[in-house]
């Protein structure tokens, strides 16, 4: 396609979004919920479909020689199939958000105020790799009572198409128009510069991917966005903390997955513990094949740990590479991690209750944890069924993006004759 199709096309899905969103607005739970059972039977009836388009985008991906942090986000595995069903099962099965009255009460002039929950209305996501993505957004924005433009990757187009042929299965079962969910079918870049700039059909952009696409959409997109950067997430080791549970934690918030958002980068350990902990979870580090960057003070414990930089600090490696500081205090942890951080997700492991509610104050992030893993800030451990992505931003939504995420208040006023 060359420039003028690109934006004749965006155009048309633009407008065809605008006018399945007024009819979202109309529809009820009932409806919405069997438009996401009819998706997930189609998710499963069609999984070796799924699989061998998948096939087809790894093997581009190794072609291209894409890094292995982007082929492990990129696969998609029997029991990812599997996750997406769950997942559109589970979202099915949470309360509907849209109508819901809250705050409602009396003026002294005798009308009654309160708040209506109500869908966004159109929402663009634009995402790197995950083909998951494309089911979690849809059954999302499906329950929230949006339509929604998707624009996944190129180096998923296949699998993305499959599972939007599945989407569009399970809408036209279930009377819903199939426009209600649009994935792009170009992988022309152009098409999301049309998309960030559409301010007359879109009300909301959510980017999910590397840290070149999440600030090319902040730098150029016209519409709000709901977004985060990137995940410098930390785990902190307190005085007297469990060494079990130090080295469980530590070691599945760094290696249980190392291309997610939610993984440990920086290990923080308190003085009194380093030599009890470093020795046996930097061994597991070691076995794992993950490279250790460390304070001189870490890097005199574990010899085969090298010496970090200061940007070593801020850096979201997305591999098998990780900091490692030892600090003197909780009061040091926690200048470290509001200096550094990202405002994703950070974790304490400590038995003092004192600090642990310190820790849960004074981290600026979206997640603060005590005592478990970075790993669970997912939209589908919170029990939200699916996530649109996270925020790390304090408006409108913040931390994994799920059902009310995707919807906004509106006033209502109720009255009976009352004028001012």
């Amino acid at each position: 396609m060359d420039n003028v199709d690109i934006k004749t096309y965006m155009q048309m899905v633009g407008r065809e979004a605008r006018t399945a969103s007024h009819t979202m607005a109309k529809i009820d739970s009932s409806s919405k919920n069997k438009a996401l059972t009819e998706i997930a039977a189609s998710i499963k009836k069609n999984e070796k479909n799924l699989l061998a388009a998948n096939k087809d985008d790894l093997e581009a991906a190794k072609a291209q020689g894409l890094d292995s942090a982007l082929i492990d986000r990129l696969t998609l595995t029997s029991k990812g199939v599997t996750n997406m069903v769950e997942g559109l099962l589970q979202i099915a099965s949470l309360a509907d958000p849209v109508g819901e009255i809250s705050d409602l009460n009396y003026r002294p002039s005798g009308i009654q105020v309160g708040k209506m929950r109500v869908p966004l209305g159109v929402i663009g996501i634009i995402y790197e790799a995950r083909p998951n993505v494309t089911a979690d957004a849809a059954g999302l924005c499906i329950k929230a009572g949006n339509s929604a433009i998707l624009r996944g990757g190129s180096e998923a187009y296949n699998c993305n198409q499959a599972i939007a042929a599945c989407v569009k299965e399970g809408l036209r079962i279930s009377g819903l128009p199939e426009t209600v969910i649009q994935v792009i079918n170009t992988i022309d870049r152009d098409a999301v510069g049309e998309l960030i700039t559409m301010k007359e059909f879109v009300d909301v952009i959510v980017p999910r991917g590397g840290k070149g696409l999440i600030k090319r959409i902040s730098d150029e997109a016209c519409i709000p966005v709901i977004k985060h950067l990137d995940g410098v997430c930390h785990v902190y080791i307190d005085e007297g903390a469990d060494l079990d549970k130090s080295i469980s934690i530590a070691d599945n918030s760094k290696t249980q997955r190392y291309g997610t958002c939610n993984t440990m980068e920086t290990l923080l350990v308190h003085e009194k513990m380093a030599r009890e902990v470093l020795p046996p979870l930097c061994k597991i580090y070691l076995d794992k094949g993950v490279e250790l960057r460390g304070d001189k003070s870490s890097c005199a414990i574990v010899v085969k740990m090298t010496q970090a930089t200061e940007d070593d600090w801020k850096t979201e490696y997305l591999a098998s590479i990780l900091s490692v500081r030892i600090v003197n205090s909780l009061d040091q942890a926690l200048e470290h991690i509001n200096l550094y951080g990202s405002h994703h997700t950070d974790s304490i492991v400590t038995e003092d209750y004192s600090r642990a509610r310190r820790f849960l104050r004074e981290v600026d992030s979206s997640s603060v944890m005590v005592n478990t893993s970075t790993r669970f800030a997912d939209g589908f451990e919170y029990g939200l069924g699916a996530e649109i992505g996270i925020s790390t931003d304090k408006i409108h939504a913040r931390g994994p993006v799920g059902l009310e995420g995707l919807t906004s208040q509106k006033f209502i006023v109720l009255g009976n004759g009352q004028i001012r």
